[in-house]
């Protein structure tokens, strides 16, 4: 069997990507398994792939300082060739001679020449290379993030915590587990992974939670197969929290897929009561029922519905019910580069959906029950603006506190992205 070319596996994919608007993880996923890659050759794609797509607007910004040709007018093959030479210089301490030479090798005849120059004239050149004057394209370019979004963000939040902000896109996250209360606790469970060499500690937020550096593929961490934990992020564990769930009681997860919330939802329950999974999609109902499987969990009940469609059997039915909705995703652009480059027009369309569904849940709630919605992203028209138009219409709800990990949350948080946790909102609503 021929040597399979690393690079020539990661352009594949990124030329896919550029192409078909997918998502990375699911492109590079598919391209691995193809390539019968081996270890460190497969983490080498990853992370090119990875880096290529979260730095892509750096990267086209000094290709363009230094090509004659328009980035547009560039076959996409030599663009994404020249993204990940750059790339491998700027970000990866490649050898320059190693970055170019690979390069070179894996263009076409007719691109060889191009990207031999350019990529050279980039390593003579790349101390010379300014970042603009302009305060929100100084931004853009630095950290890779659309001039709109950065220009969004500092009038929400100013230059300084934008900065941050953008900076933690840019870092690897760390891997949390949500330990299973149902077949083990955290000591044991963290014990057994630094027993074998795992990298991970106790999390100074959630309690049940444990994190993770470097972790690798989840599947073979210790304690997976056993159903002892499932990757939840920390900010999601404290949204669980929230939800203030006890054995016995009734629980109507609206948008529940891959599951995670249901899963934590059952812990706190031990096992006892019942809960509703839903999700739009029948396709991933089988992440639910599979997950709860492996967690020793049997009484949740995964079903296709859409949450904007009301259901008078529902109706004041729940003890809990949980408003995860979808949104722009600007609280896990790290985990999920791609997000960056969302259209705006596209973002505009969310809160309405979303205040549907938050609408539709209320129904659902028992006087006296309790009413959680949250989302992965920042900003202020998903999250804030949302429940206060809620609560201005609905005076039957109100805001509640609560208690997790020792520290009160006052029932509106707000979650900043970093190498921690997401960047996610959480608001407890009590009905009256």
């Amino acid at each position: 069997m021929p040597e399979i070319n690393p690079r020539k596996v990661a352009l594949s994919v990124l030329v896919k990507l550029e192409k078909s608007d997918g998502y990375s993880a699911i492109l590079l996923d598919s391209a691995l398994k193809k390539s019968t890659l081996s270890g460190s050759d497969a983490a080498f794609v990853t992370s090119l792939v990875l880096g290529v797509v979260e730095r892509r607007i750096t990267l086209d910004y000094y290709i363009s300082s230094l090509s004659s040709i328009p980035l547009e007018k560039l076959d996409a093959d030599v663009r994404n060739i020249l993204r990940m030479g750059i790339y491998q210089m700027a970000f990866m301490r490649v050898p320059s001679h190693a970055a170019v030479n690979e390069c070179v090798d894996i263009s076409t005849k007719r691109g060889k020449g191009f990207v031999n120059a350019i990529l050279r004239n980039y390593d003579r050149k790349k101390d010379d290379i300014k970042l603009p004057d302009e305060p929100t394209e100084n931004l853009s370019v630095a950290y890779s993030v659309p001039a709109w979004l950065c220009e969004k963000l500092a009038g929400e939040y100013g230059r300084e915590k934008t900065e941050e902000i953008l900076s933690a896109y840019n870092e690897i996250p760390l891997v949390s587990l949500r330990v299973n209360t149902l077949k083990t606790d955290r000591d044991a469970l963290l014990s057994k992974l630094v027993g074998a060499g795992y990298d991970a500690k106790a999390s100074e937020i959630s309690p049940v939670g444990i994190e993770v550096e470097n972790a690798g593929a989840v599947a073979k961490i210790p304690g997976f197969d056993e159903g002892e934990f499932f990757v939840q992020d920390v900010a999601s564990q404290v949204c669980v929290a929230a939800l203030g769930m006890s054995a016995g009681e009734s629980f109507l997860d609206m948008c529940s897929a891959p599951g995670s919330k249901s899963f934590g939802a059952a812990m706190y329950m031990k096992n006892e009561g019942k809960i509703l999974s839903a999700d739009l999609h029948a396709s991933k109902l089988s992440l639910i029922r599979s997950g709860a499987v492996r967690l020793g969990i049997n009484i949740i009940e995964a079903v296709e519905a859409d949450a904007r469609t009301y259901n008078s059997e529902f109706a004041e039915n729940f003890d809990a019910v949980l408003c995860d909705v979808p949104c722009s995703g600007y609280g896990v652009v790290a985990k999920k580069p791609e997000i960056r480059y969302k259209k705006p027009e596209n973002v505009e369309l969310l809160p309405d959906l979303q205040y549907e569904i938050l609408e539709n849940g209320a129904k659902y709630v028992k006087r006296g029950g309790r009413l959680v919605y949250s989302t992965c992203t920042i900003l202020r028209e998903e999250n804030f603006s949302n429940i206060e138009k809620f609560l201005a219409g609905h005076g039957d709800f109100e805001v509640e506190k609560f208690e997790f990990g020792g520290v009160e949350y006052n029932g509106l948080t707000q979650f900043l992205p970093s190498r921690e946790h997401d960047g996610f909102f959480i608001a407890k609503l009590v009905r009256k």
